[in-house]
């Protein structure tokens, strides 16, 4: 099919990721109190101590859907994609080193991929060659 061959695989990666981000923003930001117990307790106590965790993970969601936008919107520059991509491999590699294993951790490693993935593909090319 014509029509596949000209989508650009960064693509798959960058809806995916955005379409999660879309999700996990929103909801830290409309039920923060959700997504309380998946904080670390010595992070959530350290949060504590500056401002109400409620209000931290709202922000938190204000940057993932900022992320989100990054990796949806296409016109948005690469250079924006590839840091959003950075940022989210470097949050699902602490979420695996704070966190620990559990259930859900082949899930994470998963995103660590794709994130890692779409970080390197809209990476500047020495060769001449055009970032996806």
């Amino acid at each position: 099919m014509k029509f596949f061959e000209n989508i650009q695989p960064a693509w798959a990666l960058r809806i995916g990721l955005g379409f999660m981000y879309v999700y996990s923003g929103t909801s830290l930001i409309r039920q923060p109190l959700d997504w309380q117990g998946f904080l670390p307790p010595w992070f959530g106590d350290m949060v504590s101590r500056f401002l109400p965790l409620p209000t931290y993970l709202a922000i938190q969601g204000v940057g993932e859907l900022a992320m989100a936008a990054a990796f949806l919107l296409p016109f948005a520059p690469l250079f924006l994609v590839r840091i959003a991509a950075v940022v989210a491999t470097i949050e699902f590699v602490g979420i695996l080193l704070f966190t620990g294993l559990d259930l859900v951790t082949f899930r994470d490693i998963g995103l660590i991929g794709a994130a890692a993935a779409l970080a390197l593909l809209t990476a500047p090319r020495r060769s001449g060659q055009s970032a996806a």
